[in-house]
């Protein structure tokens, strides 16, 4: 069998190259089929899944944002509806990378209680040893 990386850009994919070259189980592909709708691998006798490029290139950005950036699953469906984007890998890469949607508004506020966490600490340390 060959693997993924010696394959055609072009080439389809099975689940087991996929996931693979994702660094993820093939029942998470499956499970990703499930929730994204975008999602939709040829599937042969036997059921037998191909991933065309488009899907490959689709993969490749929800295991971006899910295992890499830290969005939710629900994070990530509402992103590909927003920003769908053609699922092309040129189209994926130049994306901006967008803040996780669940942290964004939080984060100056949650930076903020750290740093005085943190000053919390210091100032106790000190008055430990005095």
């Amino acid at each position: 069998m060959t693997s993924s990386s010696s394959k055609a850009a072009g080439a389809f994919r099975t689940i087991g190259e996929l996931a693979k070259e994702l660094g993820v189980p093939q029942h998470i592909l499956r499970y990703w089929e499930t929730r994204f709708s975008e999602l939709r691998p040829l599937q042969r006798a036997g059921k037998r899944r191909y991933y065309r490029p488009e899907d490959v290139a689709l993969a490749r950005r929800i295991d971006r944002l899910l295992n890499h950036e830290g969005y939710t699953v629900k994070g990530v469906q509402k992103l590909l509806v927003e920003e769908p984007g053609d699922g092309s890998p040129v189209a994926a890469a130049a994306a901006p990378a967008a803040q996780p949607v669940s942290a964004s508004p939080l984060l100056p506020a949650l930076t903020a209680i750290r740093n005085r966490l943190a000053k919390a600490l210091v100032a106790d340390d000190i008055a430990a040893r005095i």
